[in-house]
């Protein structure tokens, strides 16, 4: 089975639909992405914008979901692809890392103690306390968060 991804004007992910392999192989049994996009479009509508996406191979270096974008002509190392479909962004501090197809904070995540781990403590980011943060270079972002 194959996946698709339809875009909106803005290149944003409104809809993933399984795609069985017959419906986008050529004559020689190869899958080819056009056979796969003008079967979508024939299903869902010839103005719709489509783009394959896989849970099983690094294509366009995340698989799609909704909400995520698609960008193209993308400088990226390690994904496979010049184009690539990002989650959206975190918070406005967070900034593209185009070599993994991934969003990264200002500050590394602090690493979880065997206690936190235990106890199923996670980090979580607090842009406000990021933003209100005056140290060069700033220290604050990540707040620790233990369930009850």
């Amino acid at each position: 089975m194959a996946h698709f991804a339809k875009l909106d004007s803005n290149n944003v992910v409104t809809q993933v639909i399984v795609v069985s392999n017959s419906d986008l192989t050529d004559s020689n049994g190869n899958e080819v992405e056009s056979i796969g996009v003008a079967f979508c479009q024939k299903l869902l509508g010839a103005d719709t914008n489509w783009k394959q996406t896989s849970y099983n191979s690094s294509i366009r270096g995340n698989y799609a979901g909704i909400g995520y974008t698609y960008m193209s002509n993308v400088a990226t190392l390690g994904v496979g692809s010049t184009d690539i479909f990002i989650r959206p962004q975190p918070a406005g501090s967070w900034t593209l890392n185009a070599t993994v197809a991934q969003w990264d904070s200002p500050i590394t995540e602090p690493t979880l103690t065997d206690e936190q781990i235990a106890a199923g403590s996670y980090y979580q980011w607090d842009e406000a306390a990021y933003q209100a943060d005056t140290s060069d270079p700033k220290t604050a972002g990540w707040v620790l968060t233990t369930p009850e």
